[in-house]
């Protein structure tokens, strides 16, 4: 299960994941050093962490919301509660796993406060089968895989954007979607199994 999620066989069928080299191969001084300068005042720290994880934070939420402008205003919304809670980060705490929790938690008191559920509607399914002998621009690809996405439970989803945009562990899925690691590993099978069958289907 490890080789499969670290290769992300599942995740580049169709070329519409881009790699986390943000993660992988950051240099300089780490996200919790530049966390805690911020929280002692240097601006320019909170800059340099919110240009390493301005792309992967954005994705993470624009794959779960559908309608642009709401994923904007989370987006906005998740950096300003990172802002309000500055004074509370641990640096014994991954960086990257704290943001990444600020705004899961954003996105469920979202939904809970709009009273909106992620069951997959009919709309969603358009186009998700690719047409014979033909070669996809990007944005088809995009567009089949965010229907294919749209399609998993929501468990799953989560887990699964929480390991390819934010990179996050096993272990600190788990913490933020408060389950088990081997929970976690099964909802990403069973997530990369089902998008692997819709997208070469």
């Amino acid at each position: 299960m490890s080789n499969l999620i670290h290769s992300r066989i599942g995740y580049f069928l169709l070329g519409v994941f881009q790699p986390l080299g943000y993660a992988l191969g950051m240099r300089g001084t780490s996200d919790e050093q530049l966390m805690k300068q911020y929280a002692a005042g240097d601006a320019a720290a909170f800059e340099d962490l919110y240009q390493r994880y301005r792309g992967p934070l954005y994705r993470y939420i624009q794959r779960q919301v559908r309608d642009p402008a709401t994923a904007n205003d989370l987006y906005q919304g998740s950096w300003e509660k990172l802002i309000k809670a500055r004074n509370h980060y641990q640096p014994s705490a991954p960086f990257r796993a704290w943001l990444f929790r600020i705004a899961h938690n954003h996105i469920v008191d979202y939904f809970r406060s709009r009273r909106e559920t992620q069951t997959l509607d009919t709309e969603q399914l358009v186009d998700v089968s690719p047409r014979p002998s033909q070669v996809l621009s990007n944005e088809e690809k995009e567009k089949r895989f965010r229907a294919a996405l749209q399609a998993l439970p929501p468990e799953q989803k989560q887990s699964l954007l929480l390991k390819v945009e934010a990179g996050l562990s096993l272990d600190e899925i788990g913490k933020i979607t408060g389950v088990e690691r081997e929970t976690v590993k099964s909802r990403l099978r069973y997530a990369i199994a089902k998008l692997k069958r819709i997208l070469q289907s």
